[in-house]
């Protein structure tokens, strides 16, 4: 398991990671769209968390888990929903995220992240 504060330094750099996507990779227009929503989504959930690292501490960890689980598999899926908007490239980018968020999500600790963090 990782701490809560090892997973809000990953969501910050994931958020990163969105916004920087549509200029590293050649997603579509849609996917390019998709990113930058899911960079700010992504930043938005991480500054509202109450964790060591949220800023606003109003979202319980526990609900910003059911978020990335959820945005995990959506992403994984999502390929098939927009097949006629999304590029070959979409589809691999969209699902390599999803799976490495669902990876993630499988090995934080959502329930005890606070004690984690004073250690």
């Amino acid at each position: 398991m990782i701490s809560s504060k090892v997973h809000g330094n990953l969501d910050y750099i994931t958020a990163l990671f969105f916004l920087a996507a549509p200029s590293l990779f050649p997603l579509s227009q849609t996917g390019t769209i998709l990113s930058y929503a899911l960079a700010i989504v992504h930043f938005l959930m991480t500054i509202f968390t109450g964790f060591s690292l949220g800023l606003i501490k109003i979202i319980p960890l526990k609900f910003h888990g059911y978020v990335e689980l959820i945005v995990g598999l959506a992403l994984i899926v999502v390929p098939w929903i927009l097949a006629d908007s999304f590029s070959q490239t979409d589809e691999v980018f969209y699902a390599v995220c999803g799976a490495a968020i669902l990876g993630f999500w499988f090995i934080s600790d959502y329930q005890n992240a606070n004690q984690k963090d004073r250690r």
